[in-house]
């Protein structure tokens, strides 16, 4: 077949003053016929030029399909003296959403079936879930235009009846004060920017606007801290934020401002007894920790608890009744530091691979000496663990099941520095099978990403299990523009610096096919491409040795 060409309508974008000529902009209206019709040539060239591969692709499916645990449940999270968990069922496409009183052994109770909700449209996602303080009121809200504008509910659990209470246009966040109520929300403006939030008071109309974000930078959400004392509004842009913030027990008062804005200051607030503890990039671009009394919170009265590390960023803080737990990434990879608030005594989570992804999973109460937390390498599947802070005990909960007899053993991960043209270490994370020839033979898949301040973590896939069984090298390149190595490695690959991303890329497949890992020829790499807010790709000017073969997006 011949490969289709998209007409050339030459049309002038003006960006900030800059006029661009985008001779594809047409391409944007999925409702003109043309732009269908180009789609549609597409796929039928797809099509045809991967007809010989279809056997193959049939067979990578059903592999793929038999490693999927389709029936499952979810390791249930406590709260109070109930224990919430989520059921899938094989044949359904959406969760069921559950719990049990007193104890993982009792009843189950069914709270929601999304698959009820979703029957009947060709479109369905679940934005709110929130259990009031009692446990006897569900807030939950539903999309069925792909839009991300909810419509909220509330149910009577004791009944099992939806209440009056119906709110349109929301967005996903909400959280109930302790009267059980009253609950807080968000809506959208005409740019699906979450721009105001509303007090709701069951069976109350009309609900009160509580703020209104004017700067159409900034995007809001609602919050609770896990000690339950206090409702937030979150406020944030790409580079700063502010938090305002309330009583639960007076959700009828007035939202005050933590911290007041500063142009291009990021921070997070959690509180512990007479404290807020705010985690800042103020004066720290790897961010530090301080704390500030919850009496009179003020620059002027912060202390300061965790200095600012220049190879170690502060991603996370949660204060517990006795304890105090940092999340970390020192050279790219996750820390969990626990300090005892009494005593002062730090330890850190050990984890023994070479490239691992860590983060907390499910802690809803506040005095308890257990934190959960959920591991994968790319080795070990999806895990979660609860650790005694106190006996440095961990308790193994769920790993997913991978069907079909996988071996862990059976493979070997690694984490490897490349050198970019300026100088800097780049992050590589590979896993293999062993057994896998290491001179030069061996196809590699080699992924990055690279923007947004996201990190690409080492994380466990068992959809690339059906490549490394065919002897493929599968490999991570954690590029600038990432977030794995902190704000400064996020800075040094956007904007003037975007270039640092792409040659970084070229530098890892270079150093790979350098230490035979493959070969010029045999690597097959992705690049993902980022689309700019106007919706054009945005451009990059860099000259890729044609050595390689590149597919995919690119």
């Amino acid at each position: 077949m011949k490969l289709p060409s998209a007409k050339v309508v030459p049309t002038v974008v003006t960006v900030h003053g800059d006029p661009r000529v985008d001779n594809y902009f047409w391409l944007r209206d999925r409702r003109d016929p043309d732009v269908l019709r180009y789609l549609k040539a597409e796929n039928r060239f797809t099509e045809a030029a991967l007809k010989h591969l279809a056997p193959l692709r049939k067979k990578l499916y059903r592999e793929i399909l038999a490693r999927i645990q389709q029936t499952d449940l979810s390791v249930p999270v406590r709260r109070d003296d109930y224990y919430y968990y989520t059921r899938t069922v094989r044949g359904k496409q959406y969760p069921l959403y559950c719990r049990k009183r007193g104890s993982e052994q009792a009843p189950e109770e069914l709270l929601l079936d999304a698959n009820a909700l979703a029957r009947g449209h060709d479109y369905f996602r679940l934005g709110h879930f929130s259990i009031s303080p009692d446990h006897k009121l569900l807030a939950y809200s539903t999309d069925t235009k792909g839009d991300e504008a909810f419509i909220i509910r509330v149910k009577n659990l004791d009944t099992g009846k939806l209440l009056a209470d119906k709110i349109p246009n929301a967005y996903y966040s909400l959280e109930w004060a302790n009267d059980n109520r009253t609950f807080f929300y968000t809506v959208l403006d005409a740019a699906k920017r979450p721009h105001k939030v509303f007090r709701h008071t069951l069976g109350e109309k009309p609900d009160t606007l509580v703020y209104h974000e004017k700067d159409q930078r900034f995007a809001l959400g609602v919050s609770r801290t896990r000690s339950r004392r206090f409702l937030l509004i979150e406020i944030g842009s790409a580079v700063t934020s502010e938090a305002r913030y309330l009583s639960s027990d007076r959700p009828h008062g007035r939202f005050r401002v933590l911290l007041p804005r500063i142009q291009d200051v990021e921070y997070d607030v959690s509180d512990h007894g007479e404290f807020f503890y705010i985690r800042t990039n103020q004066d720290a671009k790897t961010f530090r920790l301080m704390r500030t009394p919850v009496a009179a919170p003020s620059p002027e009265t912060w202390q300061e608890v965790l200095a600012a590390r220049p190879n170690v960023n502060l991603e996370g803080v949660d204060t517990f009744r006795d304890h105090l737990i940092v999340w970390e990434r020192e050279n790219g990879l996750p820390k969990i530091r626990v300090e005892r608030l009494e005593s002062r005594r730090v330890h850190y989570i050990d984890f023994p691979e070479p490239a691992y992804s860590a983060a907390p999973a499910g802690n809803a109460e506040y005095n308890t000496d257990e934190l959960r937390f959920t591991y994968s390498s790319l080795v070990t599947p999806d895990s979660v663990y609860d650790y005694n802070l106190e006996t440095r005990e961990r308790e193994l909960k769920k790993r997913r099941e991978v069907l079909g007899g996988y071996e862990p053993d059976r493979y070997r991960s690694e984490r490897v520095f490349a050198t970019a043209p300026d100088g800097v270490k780049i992050p590589i994370s590979l896993i293999y099978r062993k057994g896998t020839p290491r001179d030069g033979t061996a196809p590699m898949l080699l992924n990055a990403y690279g923007s947004y301040g996201i990190s690409s973590e080492p994380a466990f896939s068992s959809e690339r299990l059906s490549l490394l069984d065919r002897g493929f090298i599968c490999a991570i390149a954690h590029i600038r523009g990432g977030g794995e190595l902190g704000k400064p490695w996020h800075d040094d690959g956007k904007l003037m610096n975007k270039r640092n991303t792409f040659t970084d890329f070229i530098a890892c497949a270079e150093f790979l096919i350098r230490r035979k890992y493959t070969a010029a020829g045999a690597a097959t790499i992705w690049l993902h491409v980022v689309r700019d807010t106007t919706g054009s790709v945005a451009s990059a000017s860099v000259d890729f040795d044609t050595r390689y073969e590149f597919s995919g997006p690119v």
